[in-house]
């Protein structure tokens, strides 16, 4: 999902310069010709990740602008524009709310690099809020990335679920986030900030389940050296997630069940009750009805459990919500990573929405961390996705060939070892032989090989003199020689 970036001037030739740039680089470009326009687009709810905003313009000004956007709580980065580059001009911008400042005309290189820092610092500080509301257990249904149709339906259950005391068990596949459900489900109801502990039971050690949710007193059993409170203490007064409750086994079901109904738990060893206050929620990725009719799960603890069921649906049935999802995971392993990307192309969201997911939401994230180590560009391709989209050689390796003359790097252009030197293949992008089977000129495949390199990193030349080897001088000199001048726009 390409990022939009919102270009207010009142200059329609500035607007078009900076959109050409823009759009060259994988960007969605979106103009406003006055403050004013630009306001009534943001309150109109459209899109604008970054904003590029003139300082000086008829009307409502830069300032007046950008003053209004933050009065509003327009939290976009703005960038400024403006002819003047003046000390003042910049310490008002800055103190108004700027994220940075260039003055015209700047190169559309300085101009990309700008809106990759902006959206980089606001990658970090969606992070960071992110990780604090699950550090302070405020995690809420907003914070639930896909706005589907089942997704609706799971908000909408877990926020009616959330405002009764009644147990929740949440039904659904192996990686579908049912603790992130869980987590909002907590963070939604009048528990919210006070503890919420997970526990995983069927991580649990069999002969340690009962110490470890219930406690026990020290000198219990051999290495209870100290007294331990157990996980239902731990939570008191928050939520009890209980994950893979169909893996616990049955003589702790019935303790299970006597501490739901009694609100109180009998620690390892202690003489008497603790009473605990939790909220008990769990979860499973089993048929317990299933596992109640074969013997395995106690039907009455089934049904104390079960009294406010929400259904997680798998990725398949959601996926409507996969170009959200990828763009919730680049923005935070960009941040863990140190990453640039930018966003996935349209046909690599294509690629992943025809895919099955039996690994659910984990998997896809799976997937998009190992593509972002993959990729040397600010945008996801389908070949970085290999096990899905079957590309497993990426174009930039088929591209490299023409700098070679064994034999071998030709059959490799021309479509592996076993095709003819005279054939050509239809997806080359530089081609070695000419029509009649011949050797093309240096000349030649040299201009063409530029001439894709530019249009492969949207004219951003230092990256296109990175890949080619050679210096930032000596592509513009040979961009000159060879008449590619009409393929850059260095200044705006």
């Amino acid at each position: 999902m390409a990022k939009t970036i919102l270009v207010v001037d009142d200059d329609p030739t500035q607007r078009r310069l900076i959109g050409a740039v823009l759009e060259r680089e994988g960007f969605a470009v979106a103009q406003a010709e006055s403050g004013r326009a630009a306001l009534d687009h943001l309150a109109a709810g459209g899109a604008a990740d970054v904003i590029i905003l003139d300082w000086v313009m008829p009307g409502m000004s830069g300032l007046e602008t950008l003053t209004q956007m933050r009065a509003r709580g327009v939290a976009v980065p703005v960038l400024i524009l403006t002819a003047n580059g003046g000390v003042d001009t910049v310490v008002q911008s800055m103190q108004a709310g700027a994220q940075d400042f260039f003055v015209k005309p700047a190169s559309p290189e300085r101009i990309i690099v700008s809106i990759r820092n902006a959206l980089k610092m606001g990658d970090l500080t969606a992070e960071v809020g992110r990780l604090k509301k699950v550090q302070t257990n405020a995690v809420a249904f907003d914070d639930l990335v896909g706005d589907s149709a089942p997704m609706r339906l799971v908000k909408r259950m877990g926020e009616r679920g959330a405002k009764s005391g009644a147990p929740i068990l949440i039904l659904g596949e192996s990686g579908v986030g049912k603790e992130l459900i869980a987590r909002a489900v907590h963070g939604a109801s009048d528990r919210a900030g006070k503890p919420f502990v997970a526990v995983n039971c069927g991580a649990l050690p069999e002969n340690l389940v009962e110490s470890i949710l219930f406690g026990h007193e020290k000198g219990s059993f051999t290495g209870a050296t100290d007294k331990h409170l157990g996980k239902f203490q731990e939570a008191s007064g928050g939520t009890l997630f209980l994950d893979e409750i169909g893996e616990l086994p049955l003589d702790m079901q019935v303790k299970l069940l006597r501490a739901l109904q009694e609100g109180e738990v009998d620690p390892v060893g202690s003489k008497r009750s603790v009473k605990v206050n939790v909220r008990i929620v769990s979860a499973t990725n089993r048929d317990l009805k299933k596992q109640v009719d074969e013997g395995r799960f106690r039907e009455d603890l089934y049904y104390r459990l079960n009294v406010f069921p929400i259904d997680a649906p798998s990725l398949r049935e959601r996926l409507d919500d996969v170009p959200s999802l990828v763009e919730h995971f680049i923005r935070r392993f960009n941040v863990e990573e140190g990453k640039r990307v930018v966003a996935a192309t349209p046909e690599t969201l294509a690629v992943l929405n025809g895919f099955d997911w039996p690994g659910n939401v984990r998997q896809l994230e799976n997937a998009v961390y190992r593509a972002m180590i993959l990729a040397d560009g600010p945008y996801l391709q389908p070949h970085d996705f290999p096990a899905i989209s079957g590309m497993a050689v990426p174009p930039a390796q088929v591209t490299a060939a023409p700098f070679a003359t064994a034999p071998g790097a030709v059959q490799a252009v021309a479509g592996g070892p076993t095709a003819s030197a005279n054939d050509a293949h239809p997806t080359s992008p530089v081609r070695i032989l000419d029509d009649k089977g011949h050797l093309r000129t240096l000349e030649e495949i040299e201009r063409d090989l530029i001439q894709h390199a530019i249009e492969i990193y949207a004219g951003h030349m230092s990256e296109v003199a990175r890949r080619l080897g050679i210096g930032r001088s000596t592509l513009y000199r040979k961009v000159r020689e060879q008449g590619l001048d009409g393929l850059l726009n260095e200044a705006i």
